[in-house]
């Protein structure tokens, strides 16, 4: 069953789908470019990984402890002597999370050198944090280099980085060319458009293969089943502008996720 939006789908933008939506489409982008490339060239997924620290969680339960057999005088003993003077006070620790990451590096296969970077960003990239200083460290080494960068931002939330924030479009797709920076091109679309296709940089003089994003997307789209994840009869988060609430709703009005034996 195809999504209902003609562009970018905002409901897969939630934090339940959008890690496996970007894995997802990672994989696809890169099946993909393997059939439009020479065989001078290979397609590798790459792992990011970092350690990020969730301020807002919440502690819940106690660590396990270590029981030691005594004699039952001696235990009444200790429970005396070691009872605390006032009841304990229950305190938010932050937690740490392991973030793993997945992105794209085309490379010349007779040197191994990375030719172009492909990042598809995530939540933690355009918010404060650990995620969004890991991912700009690398993004300025980038621009430092030869190595072409292909940036996709299909989050509507967030911080865009710089210079991309100045573009007023619900998403953005950055294409840095080593050799003409520091310009670059910045392809700004809409909710109710279709994400355009876009040149993906090589080897100067090679040819610029296109990128048709749309369709892989309406693959994961499929593949995932995420009709069978998403009520439609419910607003996405984030939330909508009124003017695209008023559309979507008009768009997924009739549309009926079906169960799952109707979908085998």
């Amino acid at each position: 069953m195809r999504s209902p939006f003609p562009g970018m789908n905002p409901y897969l933008e939630t934090a339940a789908l959008w890690s496996a939506v970007h894995n997802r489409l990672i994989a696809a982008i890169a099946d993909e470019l393997v059939e439009h490339l020479s065989l001078a060239y290979r397609v590798e997924i790459e792992t990011r990984t970092y350690l990020e620290t969730d301020e807002g969680s919440i502690l819940v339960g106690l660590p396990d402890v270590a029981v030691v057999t005594r004699s039952a005088q001696t235990m009444t003993e200790s429970l005396v002597t070691t009872q605390p003077s006032s009841p304990p006070e229950t305190v938010t620790l932050p937690m740490v999370e392991a973030v793993r990451e997945w992105y794209l590096e085309i490379r010349e296969v007779a040197t191994g050198t990375v030719v172009t970077a492909i990042e598809i960003l995530s939540p933690s990239n355009k918010r404060p944090g650990e995620g969004r200083r890991v991912y700009e460290r690398k993004r300025n080494q980038i621009f430092a280099s030869l190595t072409h960068l292909v940036e996709i931002d299909l989050l509507r939330s967030g911080q865009p980085f710089s210079p991309i924030e100045q573009q007023r479009q619900d998403y953005r797709i950055l294409v840095s060319r080593s050799d003409r920076r520091p310009t670059a091109q910045i392809y700004a679309f809409s909710l109710k458009e279709p994400i355009p296709a876009i040149p993906i940089p090589l080897l100067p003089e090679e040819p610029e293969p296109l990128l048709h994003l749309q369709p892989l997307l309406q693959r994961v789209y499929e593949k995932g089943r995420y009709y069978l994840a998403i009520d439609y009869q419910q607003p996405p988060q984030p939330p909508l502008s009124e003017s695209d609430r008023v559309w979507a709703e008009a768009l997924c009005k009739d549309f009926e996720s079906p169960d799952a034996d109707s979908s085998r």
